[in-house]
């Protein structure tokens, strides 16, 4: 190489570099912002949490009196007391979760691909799966108790056609919990599930056709595991708010049969003042959570979306 060459390929290094080094100042520059916000209302808080997780009454302090500790039996009581209401919190989620794939997943493959092309009938229908979302959260729990109320028309019609027992309900019960959570996140299930089955290429389904392949052999080799991003996001949109909701099992449930282990660090925290407890359920709560959505989505074979 000659010495003019090699000249030129330095320039050409140095004047490469800065244009690498503003660009790096620059995503540094966009980042900034973003990483502020996490850890001024993400980290910050969960230390707060763990740290409140640990701590023990003021000897002779007044309720609601507690100081800094390292004491991890805090966890050990709150689960030997509140196991159960936990249990039931990710039972309940898991039912929500089923019910709202069952209903949501037809509802995004009409949407997604039989309305295909048909850009306002598919505009009209997104609409309808995200009205609910037009109005308050808990209004629409509400409307829900109402729905199901013993003098409403589903549970008269139940006892006319005696599907239901003349003494039984509705509300108050794990039914009304379950049905409440499926309703309020059930978008959550079709949107997700919409946007992949939206990718999906319509060519695929006729070459399934082609092929002598029946409707339910293409929609099971090709449709449902190309829609599986769709699904685990899907689930875990559901899933995760749904374990820890207190809403629904407070306007729609409201007793030991129904009690989730929202309701209780609800009431650990604002009535009873035991900070430490409701901390040490939450943390509880989150590190199942993390521990259930990682096993689940490696299991599904979607480990991208973690």
């Amino acid at each position: 190489m000659s010495i003019t060459a090699a000249l030129g390929d330095s320039v050409a290094g140095v004047s490469a570099e800065p244009p690498r080094r503003r660009a790096r100042r620059a995503h540094l520059f966009l980042l900034g912002p973003g990483v502020v916000y996490l850890l001024l209302f993400f980290v910050v808080p969960v230390g707060a949490l763990l740290a409140t997780s640990l701590y023990v009454p003021v000897p002779g302090g007044d309720v609601g009196e507690y100081q800094p500790a390292f004491h991890w039996q805090n966890y050990v009581d709150s689960l030997t007391q509140f196991w159960p209401a936990l249990l039931r919190s990710f039972w309940f989620a898991f039912l929500a979760t089923v019910a709202a794939l069952v209903i949501g997943y037809p509802m995004a493959y009409v949407i997604a691909v039989r309305a295909r092309g048909r850009r306002l009938l598919q505009g009209l229908l997104l609409v309808l799966v995200v009205a609910p979302f037009f109005t308050s959260f808990i209004l629409r729990t509400i409307a829900w108790k109402q729905i199901l109320a013993d003098d409403a028309f589903v549970v008269t019609a139940l006892h006319f056609l005696h599907l239901l027992p003349a003494d039984a309900r509705l509300t108050a019960t794990p039914f009304a919990v379950v049905s409440g959570l499926t309703y309020n996140f059930l978008p959550f299930m079709v949107l997700p599930i919409f946007a992949a089955l939206e990718r999906l290429d319509s060519r695929l389904l006729e070459a399934g056709a082609d092929l002598y392949a029946s409707p339910a052999t293409t929609f099971r080799t090709v449709t449902w595991p190309l829609s599986m991003p769709g699904v685990v996001a899907g689930t875990l949109l559901v899933f995760i708010p749904a374990a820890g909701d207190y809403v629904n099992a407070s306007l729609l449930g409201n007793n030991t049969n129904t009690t989730m282990i929202g309701q209780v660090i609800d009431a650990r925290f604002f009535k009873v003042l035991d900070y430490p407890t409701a901390a040490s359920l939450s943390v509880v709560l989150m590190v199942a959570i993390l521990v259930l959505v990682g096993v689940y989505v490696r299991r599904s074979g979607t480990e991208d979306l973690l």
